[in-house]
């Protein structure tokens, strides 16, 4: 087969994944929505069961051979969603000379990130200022960062999302390229940062064809980030500049913070150059 044959089977075989994707969007996720109480007939019981295969088929069909997200062809969700009890508020909404930490990790990101979604739970309006999508979590209770990367997944318009915590405001430039290409280097479905042999588990990329794992592992009542990290096709990658992974988790962590000048930010958050050391998990 020539390789302009190859082209055109694989421009194809893209076009029909595309189109397998509208009908889902159109009437499977529709059925979806529908509680199993109103398929008052075998035939909508049927037809409700092909729905929930067609859409774990596309999953899969987009997991298997994907290529790693292009620049800009992600979505990243700001964790935003705890109750920031040892920070005496909603943590995101905490200054930083003068600015809000969520405003610098928005910044950070937004310049990796085609889409960019904060997950809040309490303070939507507060949030709303910053003129992105707002989701709440879908798994009540106060789930932890697990059920606010599980929204986003269910709203993003990438196949690939990251999650980043709201209290990390120096992130690095290159944080985004350096998980993907831990993704092309272990053909992995997921890829988290590591720094001084620490993982950073809120700080991580996925497939999302991870989700229905995910919608499971939140069902049973699990709720730890790394143990359900460890389930999967793991990439981990090293960093080697550790301010830029700096929490900020209490009103001391702030005023630490806020005894760093701001031009020395920008060094923090930096691309180090370093080589990408990964490690498949």
């Amino acid at each position: 087969m020539s390789d302009a044959e190859t082209r055109h089977g694989r421009a194809r075989q893209g076009g029909l994944v595309k189109k397998l994707k509208v009908i889902q969007l159109v009437y499977s996720n529709f059925m979806l929505t529908l509680p199993p109480k109103l398929l008052i007939n075998t035939g909508q019981r049927v037809l409700h069961l092909i729905a929930f295969q067609v859409r774990n088929l596309l999953r899969a069909l987009c997991s298997v051979g994907k290529p790693v997200p292009a620049q800009f062809a992600i979505t990243t969700v700001i964790l935003a969603g705890g109750l920031g009890t040892r920070i005496g508020g909603a943590k995101g909404l905490q200054l930083l000379h003068g600015r809000t930490l969520i405003g610098w990790v928005l910044d950070a990101v937004s310049r990796q990130s085609g889409e960019v979604l904060i997950n809040v739970n309490a303070e939507h309006d507060a949030y709303a200022c910053f003129g992105r999508r707002i989701i709440a979590d879908q798994t009540p209770d106060w789930a932890g960062p697990l059920a606010g990367l599980q929204s986003a997944m269910h709203y993003a318009c990438h196949d690939w999302v990251a999650s980043v915590p709201c209290d990390t405001p120096f992130l690095p430039d290159d944080l985004m390229a350096r998980l993907s290409a831990a993704l092309r280097t272990n053909v992995t479905e997921a890829a988290v940062a590591v720094v001084e042999g620490r993982r950073q588990p809120t700080v991580a990329l996925y497939h999302q064809s991870v989700l229905p794992r995910l919608d499971a592992y939140l069902a049973s009542g699990a709720r730890r980030v790394r143990d359900w990290q460890d389930t999967l096709h793991l990439s981990e990658v090293e960093f080697d500049n550790a301010l830029a992974f700096t929490n900020i988790n209490s009103l001391d962590d702030l005023t630490q913070a806020n005894r760093i000048a701001p031009e020395d930010f920008a060094r923090m958050a930096g691309a180090t150059g370093a080589p990408i050391t990964t490690k498949r998990k």
